[in-house]
């Protein structure tokens, strides 16, 4: 079995692979500080409580924009699982060629969702995650990472509204049941959900508009992904896991037979 790791700013979202069959996924909070050892028995445990015995996992890939936790988590997986993992990095097989003007630049959980996008619905592609920040790529038709947009996500927006003005609370987002909102919490909810909403509409089509790309398939991941997407028919598919399948994907290139 493959487990795959993404470390987001957020979350630490893990998943495990029977071959191309995703058993299960799991999150931890990424910025709570752990030693190597609590991160190999917290996800030992973890697996454990889903019926996934950690001898069974015989292979390991992370994709990380945290680099202060990428040694204790290494040397957590090592000391309990027996495995050094592949960690996404320069020199690992992508299939992706970069062409922008500094693909050191890209992050390697960017260049994970170009792979699984570019591979599951070929090219050109356009890619948005919505996370800590919401990032829209561009994948052309030959598998070349062309260009990368990045704004704040939903929940940092959100943060910012609320950890900046002293009468806004802290809310819940989801979509109010309409934009003509009559109180602070579903006014808020408005601004945030159909701001985003409306950022994602012309991003979107002013990338299409400007790489020329009239027939590029649009796919979504991330948390609140989903959310949009439901909202917007700029958005071709929704796919929470489309990460973990990346992961999954570049392993299987890097893989020794």
């Amino acid at each position: 079995m493959l487990l795959v790791v993404d470390v987001g700013n957020t979350n630490i979202t893990l998943g495990v692979f029977r071959e191309d069959s995703l058993l299960g996924t799991f999150r931890l909070t990424t910025k709570l500080p752990r030693t190597s050892d609590e991160y190999g028995v917290i996800i030992r445990e973890i697996l454990a409580q889903q019926g996934i015995e950690s001898r069974n996992i015989d292979s390991v890939i992370i994709a990380s924009v945290v680099p202060d936790i990428m040694h204790s988590l290494g040397s957590g997986i090592i000391k309990y699982f027996g495995i050094r993992p592949l960690v996404v990095s320069s020199g690992v097989k992508t299939g992706i060629r970069i062409v922008t003007e500094n693909p050191k630049e890209i992050g390697p959980d960017r260049i994970v969702d170009a792979v699984a996008a570019y591979t599951l619905f070929g090219g050109p592609v356009v890619v948005l995650d919505f996370g800590t920040a919401t990032t829209y790529d561009l994948i052309g038709p030959d598998g070349t990472f062309e260009a990368g947009i990045t704004a704040p996500g939903i929940n940092t927006s959100a943060r910012a509204l609320w950890g900046d003005a002293a009468m806004l609370p802290a809310i819940e987002i989801k979509k109010p049941d309409s934009i003509l909102a009559k109180e602070t919490i579903s006014s808020m909810q408005a601004g945030l959900v159909y701001g985003q909403i409306g950022q994602t509409e012309y991003i979107v089509r002013t990338i299409i508009e400007e790489s020329g790309y009239a027939r590029a398939k649009v796919v979504a991941t991330g948390g609140l992904g989903k959310i949009i997407a439901e909202q917007t028919k700029v958005i071709d598919t929704y796919d929470p896991d489309l990460t973990l399948k990346g992961l999954r994907i570049i392993y299987e290139k890097n893989r020794k037979h």
